[in-house]
C-alpha cells in the first residue's frame, strides 16, 4: 500500500509541476530551445521555479516508491500524472471533462489496473550481466539521440512531440537507474555507491531530460508534448526493469495478452486526456481564463511572445536551426 500511495503522490506532484513549467516555458525566447541558456532564463520565472519544486518533490517521492517497489509496478502508476495535470488545467481553463475526458481517465485507470493485476510485477530475479546492462542503456540512449536529431528537422509542433518522447525515454531509464542506486545504497552504503557510475548517470539523465522537456514545453502547447512524455516513460522504465534489473512479469499467454491490452489502454488514455480541451492550448488562453491583465498576455503590445494558437511557422527562427 505504501508503494501505491508514494507513486500516486509522486504522479500528483509531477502533473502539477509540468503544467506550471509549461506556462512559464512558452514565455522563454524561442532561440533558446535545446540550449542550456533556456534553463537559465526559466530560473528567473517564479512560476517555473514553483513548478520545478513540485517536479523535484515528485521525483523524490518516486525514488521512495522505487526503493520499496518494482519499477514495473511504479511506472504505470506514475503515468497517472496526466490526470492531475488535467485537473489543474481544468481549474485554469474552466473546461468540463465531458465524455472524452472521462473516457481518457477510465482508459488510463483500467490500463494501469489491468497491467498490474495481469503482470503481478515482482523483483528478485537475477540481475543482468554487464553486457546486457550496457546494451539496454545504450539502446535507450541511442533512441533518444535519434529522436532529438529527427525533431530538429521538423516543424515546432512535431518537434515538441519528439522531444517529449526522447525525454520520456530518459526519465524511464533514470527511474530504473534510481532503483539500482537506492538498492545498492541500502546494501553497501554511500561510499560504495559514489564509486559506481549509476548515481551520476541518474543526474545526467535528469538534467538532459529536463532540457528536452522544457524545450518541448516551449515549442508547443502542453497537449503536443505531455501525452508523449507520459506514454514513453513507463514503457522505457518497464523495458529497463525487465532488461537489467531482474523484474519479473507473468508470461502466460493470458497474462501477456492482458498486459499488452493494459499498456495499449494506458497509451490511448494518455493521448485522449492530453488532447482534451481542458489541457491548455496556449499561454494567452490560460491567462485570459484566470483574468490576467492584458500587458501580461503573450501577443499584447507589451509582450514579445506570440500566441501559440496562431498557425505555427514551421521554422520561425532560421538562426536556431543553423546553430
Amino acid at each position: 500500500m505504501a508503494v501505491f500511495l508514494l507513486a500516486l503522490s509522486a504522479a500528483c506532484c509531477l502533473g502539477l509541476g509540468f503544467v506550471l513549467q509549461q506556462h512559464a516555458a512558452q514565455r522563454a525566447p524561442r532561440a533558446d530551445m535545446l540550449h542550456w541558456r533556456l534553463l537559465l532564463d526559466l530560473m528567473r520565472m517564479p512560476e517555473w521555479l514553483l513548478g520545478t519544486g513540485f517536479m523535484v518533490s515528485g521525483l523524490l517521492l518516486s525514488a521512495l516508491a522505487l526503493n520499496q517497489g518494482e519499477v514495473s509496478l511504479v511506472e504505470p502508476l506514475l503515468a497517472t500524472n496526466l490526470i492531475f495535470a488535467m485537473a489543474l488545467s481544468r481549474v485554469l481553463t474552466r473546461q468540463t471533462l465531458g465524455r472524452s475526458g472521462w473516457a481518457g481517465v477510465l482508459l488510463l485507470g483500467l490500463g494501469v489496473t489491468a497491467f498490474i493485476v495481469a503482470g503481478r510485477p515482482t523483483g528478485g530475479g537475477p540481475p543482468a550481466g554487464e553486457l546486457r546492462h550496457w546494451l539496454v542503456v545504450g539502446t535507450v540512449v541511442g533512441l533518444t539521440l535519434l529522436l532529438v536529431t529527427l525533431a530538429r528537422r521538423l516543424p515546432l509542433f512535431e518537434e515538441a512531440t519528439l522531444l517529449a518522447l526522447a525525454a520520456g525515454l530518459l526519465y524511464g531509464l533514470q527511474d530504473a537507474l534510481t532503483r539500482t542506486t537506492t538498492q545498492r545504497l541500502d546494501h553497501d552504503g554511500l561510499a560504495v555507491v559514489l564509486r559506481t557510475w549509476q548515481p551520476y548517470a541518474v543526474v545526467v539523465a535528469g538534467v538532459v531530460g529536463l532540457l528536452l522537456v522544457q524545450s518541448a514545453f516551449e515549442a508547443a502547447p502542453l497537449r503536443m508534448s505531455l501525452p508523449a512524455l507520459t506514454a514513453a516513460q513507463p514503457l522505457s522504465g518497464i523495458a529497463c526493469a525487465v532488461g537489467f534489473l531482474g523484474d519479473r512479469l507473468r508470461v502466460t499467454p493470458g497474462a501477456l495478452a492482458w498486459q499488452t491490452a493494459g499498456l495499449v489502454a494506458i497509451v490511448i488514455g494518455v493521448i485522449v486526456i492530453g488532447r482534451h480541451p481542458a489541457m491548455p492550448g496556449s499561454v494567452r488562453e490560460t491567462l485570459e481564463s484566470i483574468g490576467a491583465p492584458p500587458e501580461d498576455r503573450p501577443g499584447s503590445a507589451e509582450s514579445d511572445t506570440s500566441d501559440t494558437n496562431a498557425a505555427p511557422d514551421p521554422d520561425p527562427d532560421p538562426d536556431r536551426r543553423a546553430e
